[in-house]
């Protein structure tokens, strides 16, 4: 009886290099990450996190190497990718002179949600992201946190197979990163393929089925998040990269 064929990963990242002017951000970068399964991505500032991240939504074209999200190459097949993609960055990317609602009807038009299940579907996913009562209100009105869950759900309303997370805990209260834990914590059993950056070492292994660490443009560990110790990671990490972390 034949072997069974390993199913592909969802994305895969061989060779990846990303260089600006004469300064080398990727440096041959080799990660693959199998369907729905969550990899929180750490690394100091200037490693290459974010770029990684944009060059895998096709926001960014990288200098040398393979990238490939559902069996699909960037950046040609950019259009098939991006159907496929939730992102979430520090940035909330929402216009905040509309409403929340409004938001997401925009979205729900760009990804192409048939007009008879967009305001039912928005209305559930906005009571999903506890903003069920500011659906009506201008996003300008809105904290930090709350723009932060309207982004969340901006970026699952098309059902994504994969959603791609740049720093999303940056600038949010206790409350409201206790409110995205619980979020991305369903977004996983859901099923998604998630990548999170973060410089939060412990929530990240709260998080994530496995963790690795970009250091100097390249993957300098990866491992998962079961043969970890919480307590273990800031000298792991500081020991990796060279850099101190508080946590």
């Amino acid at each position: 009886m034949p072997e069974p064929v390993p199913a592909r990963p969802m994305i895969e990242a061989i060779g990846l290099t990303k260089i600006f002017g004469y300064n080398a951000v990727l440096r041959g970068l080799d990660l693959t990450v199998q369907r729905g399964e969550f990899l929180a991505l750490f690394g100091p500032n200037g490693s290459g996190k974010s770029t990684f991240l944009r060059i895998t939504s096709a926001l960014a074209r990288p200098t040398a190497g393979i990238v490939r999200v559902g069996g699909w190459d960037l950046p040609d097949e950019a259009r098939q990718v991006r159907a496929q993609l939730g992102v979430v960055s520090h940035l909330p990317l929402l216009y905040d002179t509309l409403t929340a609602e409004e938001n997401l009807l925009f979205f729900a038009r760009i990804y192409g949600i048939p007009a008879a299940q967009q305001h039912d579907q928005i209305d559930a996913l906005l009571r999903r992201v506890g903003l069920g009562r500011r659906a009506k209100d201008v996003v300008r009105t809105f904290s930090r946190g709350m723009q932060q869950r309207l982004a969340i759900a901006r970026a699952i309303l098309h059902d994504p197979a994969v959603l791609l997370l740049d720093e999303p805990y940056t600038g949010l209260d206790q409350d409201a990163a206790a409110l995205l834990d619980d979020l991305l914590r369903e977004v996983a059993v859901a099923g998604r393929t998630v990548i999170m950056t973060t410089h939060d070492l412990w929530r990240g292994h709260a998080l994530a089925d496995r963790i690795a660490i970009l250091s100097r443009g390249k993957i300098a560990f990866d491992a998962p998040c079961s043969d970890l110790r919480r307590d273990d990671l800031g000298d792991l990490y500081a020991d990796v990269t060279g850099a101190v972390t508080a946590r």
